[in-house]
């Protein structure tokens, strides 16, 4: 019955070296109602998930189910139990297909035992139909972008049949389009009784699809309200616990010099006589729908794509960056979409990712000076007030703003003043974000210029100077930030001039 306690937490508490992830936290998710988890990156959010979905087991405290005890062993047990979990790091085999992925271990077979390929297509077609996605069950992960994929993540849940379905962030890869088809999946999975807990950092998303919310700080339960009863500035006061007057903190604009100028460049598949410049202490944003070449446009310039013609200047002297290597000499540092495949290597220490740019720098006859690098890590992590237990911790256990904190003392440990950033606050939480901004902000003042891609059109509209719109791989508008409006862009975006 809707409304029902599917699922009640009880003095849930696991403690890690150093830190109290969870501390004594309660909660109840009722039936078809959308739940939402908030709380700044590290306030035990993550950690909730993997108790529930059988990754870490709980230090004390008690799980009911439908009234039920129980204790979960291991994911696959959290899944028999009908707890599903949408990462938001994807969780795919690329070199499998569609629907070997939506169904692996879970195969449909004859009775000799071997595998019925024609079952597994068709299954796989009616949950792509329910999601309204037209994606070819023998497609290869590896040839589908990050939305389709997180599509596909989203398919292979619901095939599960979950009657507590945890969504981490389901949205950060997905278009305006694709959301909208994923809140109308949500909406026909509350009416059959399905609860979700729903993580998000995009705070206008929850009141559009959220019941109640449950907010953490620190590892602590704050409170639980329902959605109706509250508003954006109390939910981030209550994240933080602090007002954030300004989300995007003002500067003033100190133009310098030319730093960057890019003329005419092409590549072969997507980039069409692509022209700008950018200035010292200057935020250039690029603003373009799935597809508009932005993230092309930016490994175009560090030298991960290949540039078919057009010419890259650097402070007015004419260069070829043919590889990520020539880039980095040439002062470009850039921080991808995907931090944790591209920018951080997980298995190493925060001060291994922060010295990695450095390591010419901090060798002698190639031994590595442990003490400059630790030195160094130190002085970053005090400076960005990265929040680890210090410099040997491994980087994979920080949380997501945190991470892109190293990404940025990795950089800065480098001899970049030209930093192109894809996505620099993606699935990270409004304080976090807040001090991104901060931190980018001082960046400007200290002369460096920036290329900020991003998909938020506020985040867009908030720090930038000047505004690149991108459609079909060509910029289809330049904007100076002054009574600038989101049809604007958007008219831009889509390949229209937009008429006011």
């Amino acid at each position: 019955m809707q409304n029902d306690v599917i699922l009640k937490l009880d003095n849930i508490t696991r403690k890690f070296p150093g830190v109290v992830a969870l501390n004594n936290v309660s909660l109840e998710v009722k039936t078809g109602e959308v739940h939402i988890l908030l709380g700044e990156n590290g306030a035990g959010k993550s950690t909730l998930v993997k108790i529930l979905s059988g990754a870490y087991s709980k230090d004390s405290g008690e799980i009911f189910l439908n009234g039920n005890k129980v204790g979960i062993k291991n994911p696959k047990h959290a899944q028999d139990l009908g707890i599903g979990v949408i990462y938001q790091e994807l969780n795919l085999i690329p070199h499998l297909t569609v629907a070997e992925n939506i169904f692996l271990g879970r195969e449909f077979s004859y009775p000799a035992g071997l595998i019925d390929s024609k079952k597994i297509i068709e299954e796989t077609k009616k949950l792509l139909s329910e999601l309204n996605v037209k994606i070819n069950p023998n497609e290869l992960i590896s040839s589908l972008g990050t939305a389709q994929q997180q599509m596909v993540e989203i398919a292979k849940a619901l095939s599960l049949n979950s009657k507590i379905l945890i969504m981490d962030e389901p949205t950060s890869s997905l278009t305006k389009n694709e959301i909208e088809t994923l809140f109308k999946t949500i909406r026909k999975l509350k009416q059959k009784d399905v609860a979700i807990i729903y993580i998000s950092h995009r705070l206008e998303e929850l009141f559009e699809i959220g019941d109640r919310v449950t907010v953490l700080r620190d590892g602590n339960l704050i409170e639980t309200k329902l959605i109706a009863d509250t508003n954006r500035a109390e939910l981030i006061k209550l994240m933080v616990n602090r007002d954030l007057k300004d989300h995007f903190p003002k500067r003033e604009k100190q133009t310098g010099n030319e730093i960057l100028k890019v003329v005419d460049l092409s590549t072969e598949n997507l980039l069409k006589n692509i022209s700008f410049s950018l200035y010292a202490g200057e935020i250039i944003g690029i603003y373009g729908l799935l597809g508009s070449g932005r993230t092309e446009l930016a490994r175009a310039i560090f030298g991960a794509d290949k540039i078919e013609s057009g010419e890259i200047f650097i402070k007015e002297k004419p260069v070829k960056i043919n590889s990520p290597r020539k880039a980095i000499k040439e002062g470009i540092g850039f921080l991808t979409e995907d931090r944790k495949t591209q920018g951080l290597i997980l298995d190493l220490a925060v001060k291994e990712n922060i010295s990695i740019t450095s390591l010419d720098e901090l060798t002698s006859f190639g031994v590595l000076k442990l003490k400059d690098e630790l030195r160094i890590s130190d002085s970053y992590i005090s400076e960005l007030k990265i929040k680890t237990t210090g410099s040997n911790q491994d980087v994979r256990c920080l949380s997501g703003g945190n991470q892109q904190k190293v990404v940025f003392a990795k950089w800065l440990n480098s001899e970049t003043n030209i930093f192109i950033f894809d996505e620099p606050t993606r699935g990270i939480d409004v304080g976090a974000k807040q001090e991104i901004y901060e931190l980018m902000n001082k960046l400007t003042q200290n002369g460096y210029g920036i290329i900020m891609i991003s998909s938020e059109l506020p985040e867009v509209l908030g720090m930038s100077d000047r505004i690149l719109v991108m459609h079909n791989g060509e910029i289809t508008a330049e904007f100076e930030n002054k009574d600038l409006t989101q049809e604007m862009i958007i008219s831009s975006a889509i390949g229209e001039v937009y008429a006011n």
